[in-house]
């Protein structure tokens, strides 16, 4: 675990439309209540699975998975605060007891997570970045990929998925020469097709919409 990470610039918008008066509810009376602190020591309960969404948009994925599996903890990681009052909604709604959350980037709860504590991580629809001059920007970044080694147990999974064909070959590129993962698919359709009991969110939606084809792809972290 690394110690006192520094501050990284996170780009992109933290903020869109003004929050409804409940959304600003919830995000100064639950969100605190749900917050990790990475101060202190991060709440990992044994005999559970951890898994971490990272980027959870509006949280459609994460409230599913998590009310279907509430033996599993899930670590939910976004920015921006519209989507975080709309994921805080959802989790009052359902009454979830196992999701915990963090504003911000990432990396940061990476660098605080102990070795081997994910049973499997997410990535989905991650900002693509198009302009060559911002792709250093993407998440699937060879630094972050190493943080991603460190905290997942081997044989865990890290799935991502996109409909942008440029960022998809990146992420393939970059996980092929990383030894600490490996891609799984073996036919076309492994890549074509979401994983079981797949939520789609509103932002695959439009995607579809639009005429943009997602892929889902699957890297297994290997043991070392």
């Amino acid at each position: 675990m690394t110690e006192n990470p520094p501050h990284r610039r996170l780009y992109g918008r933290s903020k869109g439309k003004a929050l409804r008066q409940h959304q600003s509810e919830l995000i100064a009376d639950l969100l605190p209540k749900l917050a990790l602190d990475l101060s202190a020591p991060l709440p990992l309960r044994p005999g559970r699975g951890t898994r971490l969404e990272i980027g959870f948009g509006g949280g459609e994925h994460l409230i599913e998975a998590a009310a279907r599996e509430p033996d599993v903890d899930f670590f939910g990681c976004e920015p921006f605060i519209n989507g975080m009052a709309k994921l805080l909604a959802g989790i009052e709604a359902r009454g979830l007891t196992n999701v915990r959350l963090y504003r911000g980037d990432a990396a940061e709860v990476l660098d605080r997570l102990p070795d081997a504590s994910l049973s499997r991580v997410y990535l989905f629809y991650p900002d693509p970045w198009p302009k060559r001059r911002h792709r250093k920007r993407r998440f699937v970044s060879p630094e972050n990929l190493a943080r991603l080694a460190r905290v997942m147990q081997p044989g865990a999974e890290l799935r991502f998925a996109t409909d942008i064909d440029d960022y998809a070959a990146w992420t393939l590129a970059r996980l092929r020469v990383c030894d600490a993962f490996r891609w799984q698919a073996e036919t076309a359709q492994d890549w074509r097709a979401p994983w079981e009991g797949w939520t789609q969110t509103k932002y695959e939606a439009k995607a579809m919409a639009a005429g943009r084809r997602p892929v889902y792809l699957t890297f297994v972290r290997q043991a070392e």
